[in-house]
């Protein structure tokens, strides 16, 4: 669906297939949505100056097809208006999930404003649907150091769902204890009390704690990271 911004950029012309009206409609959709040359790059899987690039210097000339895919999908337009040849469908929107700035610190770190923006990543919401959560309850946050080696490494980007209350399922989350935000594996055990482990042996556990002594952000459902 192409929301109402959107669509106050969008005139039906032939002339949507001619290079610099491609990338007028570009510059106009980043604008609009908030959003910045940098990270629209980076969605797309290209350097950080790409886009800029394409729309101030008009290299490439064209964007190449699966950019142009990708790009109509996350902000809901027919491929037609970003450059595509002929008639092109519709696309069906990318689910977009917010990328925060804050790192969980798989170690000891300090709890930064969690709700602050660094970007957002697409994703195939029929990829999505294998996780039983709300899109509008995951996020997504970046691993920073090795205490939860080796399954998280410094530097991943790890996709977390809001934790309710209810699923007391034993796994990877991201929690508050001692006023330090971390990642770290959780096991749940009788009586309200809880194991804090890490899952690298060179790094202390926590365990039969008080479930209220610490602050159960979310649970860790998917990791991204860098070969």
């Amino acid at each position: 669906m192409i929301n109402k911004t959107n669509q106050q950029i969008l005139r039906p012309s032939s002339d949507y297939n001619e290079n610099e009206d491609a990338r007028e409609t570009l510059r106009q959709l980043i604008k609009n949505n908030g959003d910045d040359y940098k990270g629209i790059s980076e969605l797309i899987g290209r350097n950080p100056s790409y886009i800029q690039q394409y729309i101030e210097r008009g290299s490439p000339k064209q964007l190449a097809e699966k950019d142009r895919i990708l790009l109509a999908r996350y902000y809901g337009v027919n491929q037609k208006i970003l450059g595509a040849p002929g008639e092109v469908v519709a696309n069906q929107g990318l689910e977009i999930i917010s990328k925060l700035t804050v790192d969980v610190s798989a170690g000891a770190g300090n709890l930064d404003q969690i709700e602050s923006l660094a970007g957002k990543i697409a994703f195939d919401p029929r990829w999505l649907r294998q996780f039983p959560y709300d899109k509008k309850a995951l996020s997504i946050v970046t691993v920073d150091g090795d205490s939860m080696m080796p399954n998280l490494s410094n530097g991943d980007d790890i996709m977390v769902a809001r934790y309710d209350g209810q699923r007391r399922k034993d796994g990877i989350y991201v929690l508050r204890m001692d006023d330090s935000l971390m990642v770290k594996r959780l096991s749940f055990g009788p009586n309200d009390r809880i194991d804090v482990i890490s899952d690298n042996p060179s790094y202390s556990d926590w365990r039969d704690v008080a479930i209220d002594s610490i602050t159960i952000i979310g649970h860790v459902i998917w990791v991204g990271r860098k070969i």
